[in-house]
């Protein structure tokens, strides 16, 4: 009766090393997968950090200005666009006649915006013409007269639209004298945290310039109607030219 327990003993042993392996392997494959990498490298910052007093300053500079941009237009209601068109030329070439026997030179006399366009009616399904539009830019140099040139081109030139705006014609010398006053005034801020803060001020190592914008002022729209006696009075006042600086100083040894 031993002999024949050995191979029901061995065959019972083998299934059970099968099933104890098959068990390990449903354990290791429920588990969650865990990877371990390396961390990379992380490059070192070359840049420095240089210590210093950061600041900022802003100055105005008023000036008169000794520019005046005009523009002027006409228009034309026609029931062709080619009739619109003819009319309209002839209405522009009067008020550009007109500009220049006030003394503005051709350089200073462009066309800002020029249109042909049908004209609709009722709810813009029905077209009863065509319009044609001219808008002319013209350079006036001596401001303090520029209410009679207006009234010159609207009364005898047959401009319908007017609009003036007052600048500078050559601003940078404005910009500079306010600029070096910003930079002053940046230097006077450092020197006062430079003191509160117990350290010497050091040179000048960056300079911003943070300015931008025409210096010019809006444009002053010129009710066109029936002609009058007294003359179109525009009041010309100054313009501020603003400028914005940040500077860095080092701190001295």
């Amino acid at each position: 009766m031993r002999p024949s327990l050995r191979p029901v003993l061995f065959s019972g042993a083998i299934a059970t090393v099968c099933a104890v392996a098959v068990t390990l392997a449903v354990i290791v494959a429920s588990r969650p997968q865990i990877v371990v990498a390396a961390p990379a490298a992380v490059p070192q910052s070359t840049s420095t950090f240089t210590p210093g007093v950061f600041t900022s300053g802003d100055a105005i500079v008023s000036k008169k200005p000794d520019l005046a941009s005009l523009s002027v237009g006409v228009e034309s209601l026609m029931p062709t666009a080619s009739a619109a068109q003819k009319d309209l030329a002839s209405k522009a070439a009067k008020l550009i006649a007109r500009a220049k026997s006030l003394g503005i030179a051709d350089k200073d006399i462009s066309t800002s915006q020029y249109s042909v366009s049908p004209n609709y009616v009722d709810a813009k399904t029905t077209i009863d013409g065509y319009r044609a539009s001219e808008q002319i830019q013209l350079k006036w140099h001596n401001v303090d007269t520029v209410g009679g040139a207006l009234d010159s081109l609207v009364q005898q030139g047959g401009a319908t639209s007017v609009s003036v705006g007052f600048g500078l014609a050559s601003p940078k010398a404005a910009q500079a004298e306010a600029r070096a006053l910003a930079i002053a005034d940046a230097r006077a801020r450092a020197q006062a945290m430079a003191d509160a803060a117990g350290v010497k001020l050091g040179q000048v190592i960056r300079v911003s310039d943070l300015s931008y914008a025409p210096y010019s002022s809006g444009n002053l729209n010129y009710a066109v109607g029936a002609a009058v006696a007294a003359p179109t009075q525009i009041p010309v006042g100054e313009l501020d030219v603003q400028v914005t600086v940040e500077v860095d100083f080092a701190i001295g040894g």
